[in-house]
Formats: structure tokens, sequence, C-alpha cells
């Protein structure tokens, strides 16, 4: 991002509007790519997590759909032992279930984002529920952490008009990705989600990671993949000289 962008109430504003643009242009079904298609290509058009302003090209960790007792710990070990940042999108439901794994993660140095208060996709969600969701895990996560969320990740990566403008209304920026590992899959082991990721990151380019911290919503276990893809990726990153750093506020 290029830091004569407008401050982040009117650039977020400004992003809310570009996507709903694409969404009005293309059709629901765009933003629903993400998931139905298994890659992510319309998220290179979409807003990521930006990397810090002023610095080298670096990528961003985000964790979605915890916090999990066993897999979002399990995460914040190997963060914390090679002292990396990163940001967990989490879900209502499960930080009203786990508010000690949401504090800690707070308390290691981590952000915590909005990913709404279940899983449910946002184009089956009524305009009122919508908001009333969204609003309710940022306060909840406001409420165990101190600190106000900034940003929103639809479940799937599929946003409605109703969602986007709730974000608008409570001051949180839409963001997506734009390289996941597919670490949710039946089929995924730490080689295929490192492997996946590794091939599209480099020193050059900056890039947002997805991963997911908790199985709740996908296949049973899943989490131990990601955790042993994580330790994978954060050492061929050092190996690299990519680096792995903190995100705008």
């Amino acid at each position: 991002m290029d830091s004569n962008n407008p401050g982040p109430r009117s650039r977020g504003m400004t992003i809310d509007m570009r996507v709903a643009g694409a969404i009005t242009a293309a059709g629901a079904s765009v933003l629903a790519a993400p998931a139905l298609s298994g890659i992510p290509p319309i998220t290179h058009r979409l807003p990521a997590y930006e990397p810090g302003i002023g610095s080298r090209p670096r990528i961003v960790l985000t964790f979605d759909d915890g916090p999990h007792p066993d897999g979002t710990r399990a995460i914040l070990d190997i963060l914390g032992e090679n002292q990396v940042p990163a940001i967990f999108f989490v879900v209502g439901e499960q930080l009203r279930r786990f508010p000690d794994v949401g504090s800690r993660i707070a308390v290691d140095g981590h952000r915590i984002e909005v990913h709404g208060w279940t899983h449910r996709c946002m184009l089956t969600v009524a305009p009122r529920k919508a908001r009333e969701q969204i609003a309710e895990t940022a306060d909840l996560i406001e409420t165990i952490t101190g600190t106000r969320p900034t940003r929103y990740r639809p479940p799937y990566g599929v946003a409605s008009l109703p969602a986007l403008s709730a974000c608008r209304a409570l001051h949180l920026r839409p963001a997506w990705w734009t390289v996941w590992g597919r670490d949710w899959d039946r089929d995924a082991t730490a080689e295929s989600v490192h492997r996946r990721i590794a091939r599209r990151i480099g020193p050059e380019r900056s890039a947002t990671i997805l991963l997911h911290d908790s199985d709740t919503y996908g296949t049973y276990g899943s989490w131990r993949a990601t955790a042993a893809a994580l330790t994978r990726l954060l050492g061929s990153c050092a190996a690299r000289g990519i680096t792995i750093g903190r995100p705008q506020a």
C-alpha cells in the first residue's frame, strides 16, 4: 500500500465501495469463487491484510476459524518459539466457548480480527442478522482483549453487500488473502500445505497467507498438518530471506 493512501476510515470506505462494486458488476458468485473453485484468483483483486508501510516485501500470516483449545495453542507455541507475529480471524461462537485461548492470542502479541459469529456463508444470512453477528463478534473481541478489531474476513471468503455495509458502519475493513495452503482438505499433509504456499511466495513480493488453527469447521485433526506445515514454512522462509512481518494496525 502507498503511504499517500487516505487515512484508515476513508480508505476503509473506499475498499468497501470497490468490493461492493465488484459484487454488483459481476454478481455474488464472483466473491464465492475462492470457496467454490478451490483456487483463490479473485482474492488477488481484493484487499488483503497489508504488510507495514515503508518496509521491504514481507508476508503476513493469518489463521481462521479459532480459537481452538488444541489447534490455536499449538500454533501459538510455534509462533512464540520463532518470535513471529500473526493475525487470527476468530469465530464469535468459538471465542465465547474458549475465551482463555482468545485472551492468550492477544497476550502473546498477535492481532485478533472478526471472522463472523458462526461459519455460515454470508450469502445465506439476512441483512439485519449479518450486522448483528459481525457487531457481536467485534464487541466480544474487545471485551476479552481490550482492543477493538479493525478487519473482517467473511467465512469461505464469500462476502455479501449487507456484510460489507455492516463493516463500513462498524469501521471494519474487509480483508481477504493472496495465498492459501488448503490445510482443511481431508488429504492435506504438512508437506502438501507447505509446498502449496512456498511455491507462491518469495523475497521480492508481499503476500497474505491463509491457514487454519481450528478443525471445528473442517476435517477433524487438520490443525496438526497446519502446525507441522507452519514449522516447515518458518524454516524455509528464513532460508530464502523472506520476512514474516507485522501488518499495519
